[in-house]
C-alpha cells in the first residue's frame, strides 16, 4: 500500500467507508475526523485515494455503517492501540545507510552463523529498539552474526512476548514503531550483524483480531491450539495467502531484514496441491534475486522432518533452516536430569540403543533427531522421519541450549544456569552445541549465565482475558504440583521487570568468566569448523553412561579436525586417542596427561576442547 492510495480486501461487508484525519500528533485524534465512501474495485477489494496536499493520515474502516471503525488489516503502524486508527507511513523516507550491505557474513547467509535470540521488551530496561541498538557492541564482541528478534507485530498494550500480535504488518508502538525498527536494522547492518525477525502466521491474538469481520481469513476445517486455523486451502484462501506472502516480502523489502523465523509452521494447515510454505519459499527466492542479497526463512517445526529444508524443486517446503528442539532436549536432560513431560524419552529407553541420556545425546548429535520415525511416549505415536539424505547440510538444523520457549514456558522462567549445580555444566552444554556442525543459536543473557529469569508476561486490558490467561497458567502448572501463589502472575508488571536483563552482571567475576568462555567457543568455532557446508556423518560420539563423559569428534570438510571432551561427574577419566594440542579448558586446573587421558583435579565437571593429530 502506498501513502497515496489505501486499499483493503473486505469481501464480507456490502458497504465500506473510511474515517480519516491528518496526522497531527503522536496519537490519533477524532476531533476533525471525516467519513467518506470507499470505491469497490472487484474481487472484494476497496480503494480510497488520499486527497492532494495531504501527507500521512490516521484512518479506520467503517464496515456496513457499524461503529466503532476498525483498523486496517495491512496497517503499517498502530500508534497507541491495536483497536484504534491506523497510520500511514512512507517507508521510502527512512534514512538508510546500508547500501553496501550484502547480507550476514558478507553475503554468506545465516547457515553456520551464530544467531542470538532477543526480546526487545526485556533486552534493556527501556524495552525499545533504540535502547537495544545501544547494546549491539556487546553482540559484536561476542561474535554474533545474526540477531533473531522476537515478534514485533502490533499486540495489545505495551507488555508481552509478541505471540499475541494482531497487526501483522505493523510494528509494535511501545518498542518505537516502524521508524525505530528501521533504525535498529540499519544499526545492526552498520556493525556487520544481520537481522532475523520472528513472525507468527499460524494464529492471531484474542484482543484486537478483527480479520474475520473483513473476510474468510480463518477456517473451521482445521483446528489449531488457538482455535480455527488460518485459511490456506478453502474458499477465499487465495487472497489470504497473498496477504501472508505480502507481509513476508514487506519485512525484507521495506525493512531490510535478512531472515524470518516462522513460528510453529506445523500449525499452518494446508491440504492444497502446493503448500503455502513452498509458495512462500519461491516468492522469497525471487525477491532475493531482485535485491541481490541472500534472504532466509527459518522454520520452527515440530515435525522432525528434513523435507522442511528440502528445496521446492525436489518436492520439499524450501525453508533455509529449521529449529531442532531434540538438540535442546538431549542437552537439557543430560545436564539437569529432568525427565518430566516431553523430556521423558530423552532420558533413554531400556532395551534400546539409546538406553541412557548420553546415548540419546550421541544419537541426536550424529543423526539430527531422536524421534526420526521412532516411538514418542509423550505424543503416544511414532514421530518424525530419518535424515535419509547423506548430503544434508547440517547447518540447516539449528541447535541451542536455551530459547524463549524452553525458558519462558517453565513455571518461573528459570534459565539453565539456575538449574545446574555447577556452572561448568552450562559450559559443557555450550561447548557441545556451539562446536557442533549445526547452526548455533543462543538466548539473550545466556552468554553470561544471567541470573534474571525470563517469565511469561502479558498486559491485556480486558479483565476476562487477563483472568483467563492468569488462571490458565496456574492450572497448567498446578497439575504439576505448583501452588497458585508460586506461579508468577503474567499481568503483574513486576513479572516483566524481573525478566529484564541486568547489564551490570557481565562485569561480575562469575558472569564474566562464563562470558569469556562463550566468546572463546565462538572464536574457536570460526577457526575450526570452517565456513562451508557440514555433515552429521562427519561427527563421531563416544559416551560412558556410568562414568558420565562425552567425547565428540568432528572432522569438518573445510575446517580442522577436533574433539570436544566433557566429563560430567567427579572422578571420570576419559581415554582419548590421537590427541593434539589442548586449545580450551573450562577450568585452568584441568590437565591432559601424557598417556592420552583427560583428567581433572578438584572440579566435579570439566570441559576441554582439543585438536586431533
Amino acid at each position: 500500500m502506498s501513502t497515496r492510495t489505501i486499499e483493503v480486501w473486505a469481501p464480507i461487508p456490502e458497504r465500506l467507508e473510511i474515517e480519516w484525519s491528518r496526522v497531527q500528533g503522536p496519537t490519533p485524534s477524532s476531533d476533525d475526523a471525516r467519513r467518506e465512501p470507499m470505491t469497490p474495485v472487484g474481487d472484494g477489494w476497496w480503494r480510497w485515494d488520499v486527497p492532494d496536499g495531504v501527507d500521512e493520515v490516521d484512518y479506520a474502516f467503517v464496515l456496513d455503517g457499524a461503529d466503532p471503525p476498525l483498523p486496517d488489516p495491512r496497517s503499517a503502524w498502530q500508534p497507541g492501540s491495536v483497536h484504534g486508527p491506523s497510520r500511514t507511513i512512507d517507508t521510502d523516507a527512512f534514512r538508510w545507510t546500508d547500501d553496501a550491505w550484502r547480507g550476514p557474513r558478507d553475503g554468506a547467509g545465516v547457515l553456520g552463523a551464530l544467531l542470538y535470540e532477543l526480546h526487545v521488551g526485556t533486552f534493556t530496561p527501556e524495552g525499545t529498539f533504540d535502547a537495544a541498538a545501544e547494546r549491539l557492541d556487546h553482540l559484536v564482541d561476542l561474535g554474533v552474526d545474526v540477531v533473531e528478534v522476537m515478534p514485533v507485530a502490533a499486540f495489545p498494550t505495551d507488555r508481552g512476548w509478541g505471540y499475541d500480535g494482531v497487526g501483522l504488518y505493523a510494528v509494535q508502538d511501545s518498542y518505537g514503531g516502524p521508524a525505530a525498527f528501521a533504525r535498529f536494522v540499519d544499526a545492526c547492518h552498520a556493525r556487520g550483524i544481520g537481522v532475523c525477525l520472528d513472525v507468527v502466521h499460524n494464529h492471531l491474538g484474542a484482543s484486537g483480531n478483527y480479520l474475520a469481520r473483513y473476510g474468510p481469513y480463518f477456517t473451521q476445517a482445521h483446528e489449531t491450539p488457538w482455535g480455527a486455523a488460518v485459511n490456506l486451502d478453502h474458499d477465499g484462501a487465495g487472497p489470504v495467502r497473498e496477504f501472508l506472502v505480502g507481509n513476508v516480502l514487506r519485512w525484507f523489502r521495506d525493512f531490510h531484514v535478512d531472515a524470518l523465523r516462522l513460528d510453529a509452521v506445523h500449525e499452518l494447515k494446508d491440504d492444497s496441491p502446493r503448500h503455502y510454505l513452498a509458495e512462500l519459499s519461491d516468492a522469497v527466492a525471487d525477491l532475493a534475486e531482485e535485491l541481490g542479497r541472500p534472504l532466509a526463512l527459518v522454520a520452527e517445526s515440530d515435525l522432525n522432518d528434513t523435507s522442511m529444508v528440502t528445496p521446492t524443486a525436489e518436492g520439499g517446503r524450501g525453508m533455509t533452516a529449521q529449529w531442532d528442539d531434540d538438540i535442546h532436549h538431549a542437552l537439557h536432560v543430560t545436564l539437569t536430569g529432568e525427565t518430566q513431560g516431553y523430556y521423558t524419552d530423552f532420558a533413554g529407553t531400556e532395551g534400546t540403543p539409546e538406553s541412557g541420556p548420553l546415548a540419546v545425546l550421541a544419537k541426536v548429535l550424529t543423526h539430527g533427531f531422536l524421534h526420526d520415525g521412532s516411538w514418542s511416549s509423550f505424543r503416544d505415536r511414532t514421530w518424525g522421519a530419518p535424515v535419509d539424505r547423506p548430503g544434508l547440510d547440517a547447518r540447516r538444523l539449528l541447535g541451542y541450549l536455551q530459547t524463549h520457549d524452553q525458558v519462558g514456558n517453565r513455571a518461573t522462567g528459570e534459565r539453565i544456569s539456575a538449574l545446574v549445580a555447577d556452572p561448568a555444566l552450562q559450559a559443557a552444554g555450550a561447548a557441545l552445541y556451539l562446536l557442533a556442525p549445526t547452526t548455533p543459536m543462543l538466548f539473550m543473557g545466556e552468554e553470561w549465565a544471567a541470573s534474571t529469569p525470563w517469565q511469561f508476561f502479558t498486559s491485556f486490558a480486558e479483565d476476562w482475558l487477563a483472568e483467563a490467561v492468569r488462571e490458565g497458567r496456574r492450572a497448567e502448572f498446578g497439575s504439576h504440583g505448583w501452588s497458585a501463589e508460586d506461579v508468577p502472575d503474567p499481568q503483574d508488571p513486576e513479572t516483566r521487570h524481573r525478566s529484564v536483563l541486568d547489564w551490570a552482571e557481565p562485569d561480575v567475576p562469575a558472569h564474566a568468566r562464563m562470558l569469556a568462555w562463550y566468546r572463546d567457543l565462538v572464536a574457536l568455532r570460526r577457526r575450526l569448523v570452517g565456513p562451508g557446508p557440514t555433515r552429521l556423518t562427519d561427527v563421531d560420539v563416544r559416551v560412558d553412561e556410568h562414568a558420565r563423559w562425552v567425547v565428540v569428534r568432528h572432522t569438518p570438510r573445510e575446517g580442522t579436525p577436533f574433539a570436544v571432551v566433557a566429563t560430567l561427574d567427579a572422578g571420570a577419566e576419559v581415554p582419548v586417542e590421537g590427541v593434539g594440542d589442548l586449545l580450551l579448558a573450562w577450568d585452568p586446573d584441568d590437565t591432559r596427561s601424557g598417556d592420552g587421558v583427560v583428567a581433572h583435579r578438584d572440579r566435579s565437571v570439566s570441559v576441554v576442547t582439543l585438536v586431533l593429530d
